[in-house]
């Protein structure tokens, strides 16, 4: 049996990857956040992106109108992404280098198949 760093992305990931449009309102994605329970949504059309609970709670800190700004306005773009077969491991040290609690995960053909958290990560190979 493989250990738990030795896993692969594929085993712990989210399976559904929740998407929101680039020109929808902040209010929009905190709402969509909120009822499905995560904290990160990539974002489509134009170019893909990713808007997090955290870059939503600092724009509404520093005066955003959530009604009047984009999602557009506060994504993260481009996204990093990793594919199913990395390592936990590998994919934990992504996290910590680029600053990152969430990672899109990308099949052999490019597509978007989930999505796998810092949270994930700790919950299965621990905090060390």
């Amino acid at each position: 049996m493989a250990s738990d760093t030795e896993r692969q992305v594929k085993e712990i990931m989210t399976p559904t990857l929740s998407t929101i449009p680039s020109d929808a309102p902040v209010s929009e994605a905190a709402r969509t956040m909120r009822d499905e329970d995560i904290g990160s949504l990539l974002v489509s059309g134009g170019r893909t992106g990713i808007v997090t609970s955290t870059d939503i709670l600092d724009a509404v800190a520093d005066g955003h109108d959530p009604e009047a700004t984009t999602v557009e306005a506060l994504m993260t773009a481009p996204v990093e992404s990793v594919d199913v077969g990395l390592g936990l491991s590998e994919a934990a040290a992504m996290m910590t280098n680029f600053g990152i609690n969430h990672l899109p995960v990308r099949d052999s053909d490019g597509d978007y198949v989930g999505i796998v958290s810092s949270t994930d990560i700790r919950e299965t190979i621990g905090e060390r």
